[in-house]
């Protein structure tokens, strides 16, 4: 498995280099340059869209240096709210989402990756919490979806800090 570092925001467009201020939207997106995986931000006006060669976007919104900083759930709790959602009707999206989050925050490791007889890819996932292997078909969100699936992960995962 390969392990990237992604820089953290840089609070100016790429294209145009005019500072992000708190509140402006923007976007995100990675790259792959030879061997190293770069991010780069625009801000909304800039932004025509994802470079055909990306490796993923998103779109943010700048914070104030005033704002309330977010805690993220405890691991279990993601854990378990993982495996509830393991067969679930209508939930294969968010149940992918959040496992790429875990990968992310390094709840879980990714093994491999696989095609079942169907044909789908598949996350091949190891949790050295619960010595447990799961399986997540790889089901990207639509872009009517994205928003419903953050909107749930943030109200479920995310506290204010007090």
């Amino acid at each position: 498995m390969l392990d990237f570092e992604i820089q953290r925001c840089t609070r100016r467009c790429a294209e145009s280099g005019e500072e992000l201020k708190p509140g402006d939207t923007f976007y995100s997106v990675l790259l792959s340059e030879g061997d190293k995986v770069l991010r780069y931000d625009y801000s909304e006006r800039s932004w025509a869209g994802p470079p055909e060669k990306s490796l993923g976007w998103w779109k943010s919104q700048m914070p104030s240096a005033s704002a309330n900083r977010m805690n993220w759930a405890p691991n279990d709790v993601m854990l378990h709210y993982f495996q509830e959602l393991e067969g679930q009707e209508g939930k294969q999206e968010i149940r992918y989402v959040l496992a790429l989050l875990m990968i992310r925050r390094r709840i879980v490791r990714l093994e491999d990756t696989e095609t079942d007889e169907d044909g789908n890819e598949l996350l091949v996932l190891f949790c050295p919490k619960t010595e447990n292997e799961n399986k997540v078909p790889v089901v990207a969100p639509s872009e009517e979806k994205i928003s419903e699936i953050q909107d749930e992960l943030a109200q479920l995962l995310f506290a204010n800090a007090s």
